[in-house]
């Protein structure tokens, strides 16, 4: 979230996109309400299904899944030709008057760089800004230059006309200008928006496109940075925003470093990489730190083994030679190439796409390591389970090896939720039996490989032998201890760089914040994003006080939120060029002659004078958002509709003679799953997943009551469907894709209507993902058995939302 949970209650208008925030985050909702109880806030929401947060909705819109850039393509069509934008706003806090190299462009779906050949883009040189000799981009103030990002925006998206929302979404034009003018209505200063996404955006081959479309939809409202505005993720629950902060993703490192790829042998080349420097004259490119991040997160994992002379153990970082996400270990397995896994905290069997290959890729392991406080469908996938999961044992040489664990209420520790607020929670409960915490169970792995490297030896021990493993108790750290890493100290007496007689730290003090960072070996810093969690003065995630003198929602003792205890991302763009609120009703910060202040903590030097022109984003290199993002993207600089990998129209609407961009060219698929790809004429029915409020994913159908309350898995159809197949609510129904079947109770329910879709009638189906073969509810399969494997092509996410299916009573 760039805002967070208690802020959602300062918009005036919410849009529920992606997401279905009353069922799947009923505590964060309240939020929602209160912004329409006390603020007179419209909620619109737009959603294939008519869910529980479209019944309290002001305005619901009903759409086809896998079609949102479409629509958010004509919200931005609607304010650039209706000149519905935050015009001070737009001009000196994003790119909208950088000029375009002569070399870029766009032709019928594809952006330049592709080739034909292979398929891919392989030179993405002209997706650049032009450059002046004076190493800075050039730019044109009045907007009027043809290849200004405002112009080429304005082209690019004439397109999306509300005739082809209605074509592409099944969004009838008056319904589209409802919501295209509630949230135009936010494009002056004293109005705010907010937009509220979950899965139901990510899980897409154009997941991350999609959410960077509804990102532009907010620049140009200039919604981002102020209170109530924003683009807020709704995390399913605190791993995921933990993971990613931590760099758990196969190509990161803590706060959302990147490792180096297999042709970044050189280390200076690998940071100057990665320290962008400013693109315009007076502009913080704060990423230019980024060997102060690198070096010290360095020193943090490997201590004195890191030094100066080796590059601070540059060479122990793994070298990718592609990303190795969930979809590639699989690919990898089914392959024999991959002959050991460790499962930790993830039901794989129910959580990645197309359980059969996933079934047949644990089936060739040597070795399956479970961690888990419960006995999953993946830690049984070897079992039969009837028809919900067919395994001959005997054919599988696979040794599992369960390791139960303890749960979060069972442990101590941080989490960090939606808000980016790391809370920092209390034992509640001893763990049953022989549980150990996850914290005991890696380091009893790890002792036991540190010996066998140091005893027996190996190709390069190096990384594993001189790793720093300074806990008290190395069998058990604690959670403070791992807690204190993460935030940083000084490695020796740290003097201010201004004043060399003054000591800022101590030997061994913690860092109060990430501005402490050193290049030269001298802090340690686990994740840097995370320092000035656990200072000299103690655990401030630990903080109890919700105090809100201003107001506005930012509780600033309660907890600590990264970076920086900031609760607002970006806040400098809450005033304008001068330093004054756009909403003094609303102020998050503010200039008053010698330095900001107001209800958060700024988002740039706190005494940088409004006239020096420092743009508010300063982790970007222009110092202003993006509309054109460059090389960022792996399909191309600005957003474009590609249809889903199983489409129901079987052509892209946008590009309807053009092959090569039916689907995004750039998407993840290996060759053996394209042969898998259900066609229309077989599979007429468009699917989407979603989660139940009565259950957590697959946790609490180990639950009794939760079991009592939400007993048995069903397939949710509309009438008309139902009528069509002969089937009415409580029959059995067969749903089946290209990958398998599932049979299941039907609800027949008005909840989903269909859709005329480039001419043709399309019935969409709901298919909840909360139950399986283990647990207490009744079994059921899991619904990935019918889903494809295809990932976003940037961040490898399956395309679980939109898929196709036949449904047909059983």
């Amino acid at each position: 979230m760039t805002n967070h949970w208690v802020d959602i209650k300062n918009a005036d208008v919410i849009l529920v996109m992606g997401g279905n925030a009353a069922e799947a985050h009923p505590c964060g909702f309240k939020w929602v309400t209160e912004a329409k109880a006390h603020r007179g806030a419209k909620l619109v929401v737009v959603d294939p299904r008519f869910t529980r947060t479209a019944s309290v909705a002001d305005y619901y819109v009903p759409t086809r899944t896998g079609a949102d850039i479409v629509f958010l393509g004509g919200i931005i069509n609607y304010l650039l030709t209706n000149d519905k934008i935050q015009h001070e706003y737009v001009r000196n806090y994003t790119d909208m008057p950088f000029i375009v190299r002569e070399d870029f462009a766009f032709n019928d779906g594809l952006f330049s760089g592709y080739d034909e050949a292979t398929g891919k883009y392989t030179d993405k040189s002209s997706w650049n800004y032009e450059m002046g000799d004076d190493g800075y981009a050039k730019i044109d103030p009045t907007l009027e230059h043809p290849r200004c990002v405002y112009q080429m925006m304005k082209k690019h998206y004439s397109r999306y006309t509300p005739e082809m929302v209605e074509k592409a979404c099944g969004v009838p034009p008056e319904k589209f200008h409802k919501v295209a003018e509630l949230l135009a209505s936010t494009a002056v200063p004293g109005k705010a928006a907010t937009i509220l996404y979950a899965l139901g955006w990510t899980q897409h081959s154009t997941g991350a496109e999609t959410l960077r479309t509804g990102a532009m939809v907010q620049l140009l409202l200039g919604n981002m940075g102020i209170a109530g505005g924003g683009m807020n993720a709704l995390r399913g629950h605190s791993n995921i925003q933990g993971l990613t902060d931590l760099g758990l993703l196969t190509n990161m490192l803590p706060g959302y470093l990147t490792l180096p790829g297999e042709a970044e042998q050189d280390w200076n080349a690998y940071v100057a990489k990665r320290s962008l420097q400013p693109l315009r004259p007076n502009q913080l490119s704060y990423y230019s730190n980024s060997k102060k991040f690198l070096v010290s997160f360095m020193k943090s994992w490997w201590g004195d083994a890191a030094t100066e002379e080796n590059n601070y153990a540059f060479d122990y970082l793994p070298k990718l030679d592609k990303p190795y996400d969930m979809m590639q270990a699989f690919e990898l397995m089914n392959q024999g190439k991959m002959t050991g896994y460790i499962c930790q905290g993830f039901n794989i069997l129910a959580s990645a796409p197309d359980k059969q290959k996933i079934t047949d890729s644990l089936s060739k392991l040597k070795f399956l390591v479970i961690m888990d406080p419960l006995q999953t469908e993946t830690s049984e996938f070897w079992k039969p389970h009837g028809d919900f999961h067919k395994v001959d044992p005997t054919k599988i040489q696979t040794e599992v090896f369960s390791l139960p664990t303890s749960c979060f209420a069972e442990e101590r520790g941080s989490l960090v939720s939606s808000s980016r607020v790391l809370q920092w929670h209390w034992q509640g409960a001893e763990p049953p039996g022989q549980a150990k915490s996850d914290l005991d169970i890696m380091s009893g792995i790890f002792l036991r490989m540190k010996k066998a490297y140091q005893t027996e030896g190996g190709k390069f021990p190096d990384p594993i032998v001189n790793l720093t493993w300074n806990y008290a108790t190395p069998h058990s750290p604690t959670p403070e201890e791992i807690a204190m890493e993460f935030n940083g100290k000084a490695l020796k007496e740290l003097t201010d760089p201004k004043d060399p007689t003054k000591v800022v730290l101590k030997k061994n003090e913690q860092l109060a914040g990430f501005a402490q960072l050193r290049d030269d070996g001298s802090t340690a810093c686990g994740c840097w994003i995370f320092a000035g969690s656990w200072t000299a003065q103690g655990n401030q995630m630990g903080r109890r006080d919700n105090s809100d003198p201003t107001g506005i929602g930012n509780t600033l003792n309660w907890a600590w939120a990264w970076p920086a205890n900031r609760r607002v991302l970006y806040n400098r763009a809450s005033a304008d060029t001068k330093g004054k609120p756009w909403d003094p009703t609303r102020k998050l910060v503010g200039w008053n002659g010698t330095n900001w202040g107001g209800a958060d903590v700024p988002d740039f030097k706190a005494d940088e004078p409004p006239e020096n022109g420092m743009g508010p984003f300063i982790m970007l290199a222009e110092g202003v958002a993006r509309f054109f993002s460059r090389d960022a993207m792996a399909e191309g600089p600005f957003p474009e509709h590609y249809e889903p990998f199983e489409s129901p129209i079987g052509h892209n609407p946008m590009h309807p003679n053009n092959p090569r961009a039916f689907n995004n060219p750039a998407a993840r698929m290996f060759p053996n799953d394209r042969k898998k790809l259900g066609k229309k004429e077989e599979y007429p029915h468009v699917a989407t997943s979603y989660r139940l409020t009565e259950h957590f994913h697959y946790w609490t159908k180990h639950a009794r009551l939760n079991a009592i309350i939400q007993p048995e898995q069903f397939v949710e159809i509309g009438e008309e469907l139902g009528k069509e197949i002969g089937v009415v609510h409580g029959d059995k129904v067969r749903v089946s894709s290209k990958r398998g079947y599932i049979v299941a109770k039907a609800v027949v329910t008005k909840r989903i209507k269909a859709l005329m879709i480039d001419g043709k009638k399309t019935h969409q189906v709901g298919l909840p993902i909360n139950f399986g073969f283990k647990g207490l509810t009744k079994p059921g399969y899991l619904i990935n058995t019918l889903t494809p494997t295809v990932g976003d092509a940037n961040s490898q996410t399956p395309e679980f939302k939109s898929f196709l299916v036949k449904v047909e009573k059983a």
